[in-house]
């Protein structure tokens, strides 16, 4: 699943002649056979496939079970027009993969007692126009507060460009209308992560660009993690690219003044394995308390538990128990995916920010990994024709409409931003599911009158028609 800090729409396009994979994982001991090579030899297909298609210019993958290596690579090329082939350790921007790292710098200074997470956040940031709420340090972890999302504003799309002091757009988000009260609702949120950037800066006492490094990348051993910058040069770091109707183009222009600590950090896919083992697995950066508290999911005001913790998802893939983020920037989808009872990590980041996304490739790697979910799916009970309806409520920059339909007993859902109606799987007690997203209906009065929708970056109530 892709959450975006990017700014502008991308479509499909083909670019001749971008190459397919590189010269093969980095595994040791030369060329895997047997088995092992067999599932190198499906990763690789698999990785390579959007890149021959001309829909991405380059990846690098990492997938590491717990002390095996199994790939580590580079795919298609870094850079298209001196045609730099991709390295295994090449670095990428990873967009909103980066809100771990905020939500894992507040709890290290929960830890030190400088921070607490039921505060006001204007305790932290007393300037900042709460329009007479209290917006908890937690809720805006958890993309609870109901603060307007910069990255869904017009008025943005103008600034983005431009290096003008921090608190300008502080500025122009604080302004707007709350889009529901603090904790009602859960919509993925860029301005509560640029503020606990901000917080973490003011109460730590360094920059957050300086706080990351420090505390995180170093002790983590992220050897080419950083914070990005569209000026300074990084070796390793490799171009980005958008799409449109024609094919692959230049990133669109972005500064990371903006992004800041919900969006621009920048790393490698073994950065990133370093990041997962050091933070999930080996206790290096939170002690047992405030990693139990990191991961704990959110919770609404109705008692309604969420699918997402503090800057991390934690709902389920492949029916285990995982903790991952996707991200997506001006030229850049990543997705870092992490089975902690399997010690797995699965990283797959592209330099091209198009309609091919990297999740669902991190996710048919992990498959061939940890094989199948049993199906859970669960024939309907009762009449169908009760779900079937047009519901309508709250949704991440714009109101959501979802429409319920019913065909050969089966229930279909037109979803927002998908073309068609996509059919649904049941599984018992009026829950639907579709891939990780579950739509929970319920009853007024002996008939259904709402719908949640519950995508674990979102949560949403949505009345009938």
């Amino acid at each position: 699943m892709r959450h975006t800090m990017m700014l502008a729409a991308v479509a499909v396009g083909t670019l001749a002649g971008c190459g397919g994979a590189g010269a093969g994982p980095e595994t040791g001991g030369g060329k895997p056979s047997g088995e092992r090579g067999a599932l190198v030899a499906r990763i690789d297909s698999l990785i390579s496939a959007p890149i021959t298609a001309g829909k991405v210019a380059g990846a690098s993958i990492a997938v590491v079970k717990g002390r095996d290596t199994i790939a580590l690579q580079g795919f298609g090329l870094a850079n298209i027009e001196l045609n730099v082939p991709t390295m295994a350790r090449a670095s990428y921007e990873i967009g909103s993969v980066s809100k771990q790292f905020t939500g894992v710098a507040i709890m290290q200074l929960v830890e030190q007692g400088k921070i607490n997470l039921d505060d006001d956040i204007t305790k932290y940031l007393p300037d900042y126009n709460a329009q007479r709420r209290r917006i908890k340090v937690r809720q805006l972890l958890d993309h609870t507060s109901g603060i307007k999302g910069y990255t869904e504003m017009e008025a943005f799309r103008t600034l983005q460009v431009f290096d003008y002091p921090r608190d300008t757009l502080v500025k122009l988000f604080s302004k707007q209308p709350f889009d529901f009260e603090p904790g009602e609702e859960e919509i993925y949120n860029n301005s509560a992560f640029f503020l606990a950037g901000l917080i973490i800066a003011k109460v730590s006492g360094m920059s957050y660009e300086d706080y990351v490094q420090k505390n995180l990348f170093d002790k983590a051993g992220m050897k080419d993690a950083h914070y990005c910058s569209e000026r300074k040069i990084h070796k390793l770091k490799v171009t980005g690219y958008d799409s449109d109707s024609a094919g692959l183009i230049q990133k669109r222009p972005l500064s990371h003044q903006w992004p800041y600590a919900a969006g621009s950090l920048c790393a490698s896919a073994i950065d990133l394995v370093a990041w997962n083992e050091a933070l999930h697995r080996d206790g290096k950066l939170l002690g047992a308390a405030a990693y139990q508290e990191f991961v704990s999911p959110g919770v609404l005001n109705d008692g309604t538990v969420l699918g997402y913790a503090k800057g991390i998802a934690v709902y389920p893939r492949l029916g285990r128990k995982t903790y991952h983020h996707g991200g997506g920037i001006n030229g850049f989808l990543s997705e870092n995916i992490y089975f902690p009872d399997d010690s797995l990590s699965v990283i797959v980041l592209f330099n091209t920010a198009g309609s091919e996304g990297p999740d669902k490739y991190a996710l048919q790697i992990a498959e061939m990994i940890l094989g199948k979910p049993a199906d859970a799916a669960k024939p309907i009970d009762g009449d169908a024709n009760r779900f079937a309806g047009v519901y309508a409520g709250r949704g991440r920059g714009r109101p959501t409409e979802i429409t319920v339909a019913v065909a050969d007993g089966k229930v279909t859902a037109k979803l927002p931003f998908a073309d068609s109606a996509q059919a649904l799987t049941y599984f018992g007690d009026d829950t639907f599911g579709r891939d990780e997203m579950r739509l929970v209906f319920s009853a007024v009065d002996g008939k259904i009158a709402k719908l949640r929708i519950d995508a674990g970056y979102g949560n949403n109530v949505l009345l009938r028609k």
